[in-house]
């Protein structure tokens, strides 16, 4: 068992550990670096140049340092937190005995932690702070607040306060900082609170810590006070205590996600304007949810029944009808007397369809419309039994057929953040399934018609039919009859009958990749350069420009570019062509829970056309079809 890493102070003796650098990459000596805990107001992980702090972690929230959203206990680090009469500290330790991890603070004024590759023969860094401009301590100087754009940052002035120099802050020099726009109304004169959310809470070294109070009580207590300029919470949890500031805020920053709220105190002309803009942007978001209300009850009704369309698609088409697809939440009871409204025949009772003269009656001749679309327009409708129902309209104009609407009905419930969380709930599964249960499972065909989604869009992973049970050292197995889905299978896989848990981390790449940019793996045509989704994403990343491969549909809001192309880069590195070069479940859990550097990416196994349009690549015998099911080959080896 490796020893815990163990920073802070022991109150009863007045020991104190902390890290320092080396003077030099070859010289040992104690160097001007180190990181360390600050025991004053609420204890804070700080790097420090000399005495001067260079970057702060912020304080302990019961779960991680507030400064460090991304920070996450129990994968892969067990952290604990101690504070009390005895000492102040942090500990970490690894939670799998089979990794080999180090904090360092190197000369150049970075801490870094690093992990022990065997199969590459080096440290690795896995996370390393300050990370950007916004984390330099102080950058916007007091109570100013940093703000990171396209990695570069702006600095604004916290609520009720203004550039002290406004020509320097002009000219990008903010190191004077803000100060109030009225210094003689926040005394018992009306004032009140604002709420900036998602930031890292400013320096609490010079904070108050108010034990066991929730923030109403908070609140109170600092308005009370007129020395008070700000409060916020303390833990995560209701209650469990929060912190005031009296005086000039320092380093404060906002964080895309992860953050929490700071709440300023201003004063009555200003708490009035921001509760103006709030009223304003309450009424525009009153409007946008009535119309994502609307369009939700449509959209969330036709996803749960989405085999139908295709259906009642084919049998309208062929009687001539208009074109028109409709779905329930339920069907009726048996004996109903519109029962006969349904038609079953060759369907599966759970999923009814209607006629024309039905539809037109629930929606009283297409009355109350919804929403519009780019397939046409959608209307709320009533069964006689009560049941409410949405109905869309395909338009004759739209050009469109039964692919594109499947599309448009599903993807607008993918943002970005939930593709993550799909991305990240798919990964625990498999690590789960290779190394957490009871034996190692070999699913053997992972890919997207496999994983499902529950009412909360949580992944779980399906169809375990082709999957293999391995003994706890059993590294790989050949097998006669290969097996597996095209598109998915990896090479050794598909080639030579060779399965680990390789084969599935090849899989999960495809799956990344198709789950960012919205397309199969397998649906290029003859006119593209490259015959799957993989040989055109290795394309554009070798070319710099691997967000091309950016799903339309997330085009219409903002999205962490970043986080996206780290998403990637990790596909690309779970689809290489040697399994020895793909890494571990483990490993991609690393990646994709935390800000570790991450290796280039080696050529990955895909089929790309050449110049004269012939294939690349060409597979042994094989029978094999191209559409979305579960493949047999015949000669494996």
């Amino acid at each position: 068992m490796l020893p815990n890493l163990k920073l802070g102070l022991d109150r009863r003796t007045g020991l104190n550990r902390f890290l320092t650098s080396w003077k030099s990459s070859d010289d040992p000596g104690a160097g001007n670096f180190s990181h360390r805990i600050n025991p004053e107001g609420s204890p804070q992980l700080f790097l420090y140049e000399g005495q001067v702090p260079k970057w702060r972690a912020g304080h302990w929230n019961g779960i991680r340092w507030s400064g460090m959203p991304r920070m996450k206990r129990g994968l892969i680090f067990n952290v604990s937190f101690v504070n009390n009469e005895n000492e102040i500290s942090i500990e970490w330790g690894v939670a799998n005995g089979s990794i080999l991890a180090r904090l360092v603070v190197n000369e150049s004024g970075s801490v870094q932690l690093l992990t022990w590759h065997e199969d590459q023969g080096r440290w690795d860094e896995f996370w390393f702070a300050p990370k950007d401009q916004c984390d330099n301590y102080g950058i916007c100087g007091s109570n100013g607040n940093c703000v990171l754009n396209d990695d570069e940052f702006d600095c604004t002035c916290l609520p009720g306060y203004r550039p002290k120099s406004p020509q320097k802050w002009y000219l990008k020099d903010e190191s004077d900082g803000c100060v109030r726009k009225n210094q003689t109304a926040l005394c018992r004169n009306g004032e009140g609170f604002v709420e900036v959310a998602n930031v890292k809470a400013p320096d609490a070294s010079v904070a108050r810590v108010l034990a066991n109070l929730d923030l109403k009580a908070c609140k109170d207590e600092c308005l009370r006070n007129c020395s008070c300029t700000a409060y916020a919470s303390l833990g995560v949890t209701e209650g469990s205590g929060c912190l005031t500031w009296y005086g000039d805020l320092l380093d404060t920053r906002v964080f895309i996600e992860g953050g929490q709220s700071l709440y300023m105190r201003v004063d009555a002309l200003e708490l009035a304007q921001y509760a103006n803009k709030r009223k304003d942007l309450l009424a525009r978001k009153g409007i946008l949810v009535i119309m994502i209300l609307s369009v939700a009850t449509a959209v969330s009704s036709v996803v749960l029944f989405s085999y139908c369309l295709v259906r009642r698609q084919k049998r309208l088409s062929q009687n001539g009808q208009h074109e028109m697809f409709i779905c329930s939440s339920s069907t009726l009871p048996d004996d109903h007397p519109r029962e006969k409204e349904l038609d079953r025949s060759g369907s599966d009772p759970h999923l009814p369809f209607f006629d024309i003269d039905t539809i037109v009656e629930a929606t009283d001749n297409f009355s109350n419309k919804l929403g519009e679309g780019g397939f046409g327009s959608v209307y709320k409708g009533q069964l006689s039994n009560g049941q409410e129902i949405a109905v869309k309209r395909l338009s004759k104009q739209s050009g469109q057929g039964i692919k594109e609407f499947m599309n448009e009905v599903q993807k607008q419930l993918l943002d970005w953040k939930k593709r993550f969380e799909i991305i990240f709930g798919v990964a625990r599964g498999v690590l789960y399934l290779h190394q957490d249960s009871r034996l190692k499972i070999i699913h053997r065909d992972l890919k997207a018609s496999n994983i499902l989604l529950d009412a909360s869009m949580e992944p779980k992973i399906s169809d375990f039919g082709l999957a293999k049970l391995f003994m706890e050292h059993q590294i790989e197995a050949i097998t006669k009859q290969v097996v597996g889905t095209y598109g998915y299978m990896s090479p050794e896989c598909a080639m030579d009958g060779l399965y680990s848990v390789k084969s599935d981390v090849f899989s999960y790449g495809v799956l990344i990749l198709e789950i960012i940019s919205g397309k199969k793996n397998t649906e290029y045509g003859k006119e593209s350069p490259s015959l799957n989704l993989i040989g055109n994403v290795w394309k554009l990343w070798r070319e710099g420009k691997g967000l091309d491969i950016v799903d339309y549909s997330l085009l219409e809001h903002s999205y962490p570019c970043e986080e996206i192309l780290r998403c990637i880069q990790i596909g690309l590195l779970c689809i290489q062509e040697h399994p020895a070069d793909r890494p571990a479940m483990l490993e991609v859990v690393f990646m994709l829970g935390n800000e570790t550097s991450l290796p280039p990416p080696k050529k990955p196994a895909f089929v790309f056309r050449t110049q004269n349009g012939q294939e690349s690549l060409i597979t042994r015998g094989e029978v094999c079809s191209i559409n979305d099911c579960t493949i047999t080959m015949i000669e494996g080896r």
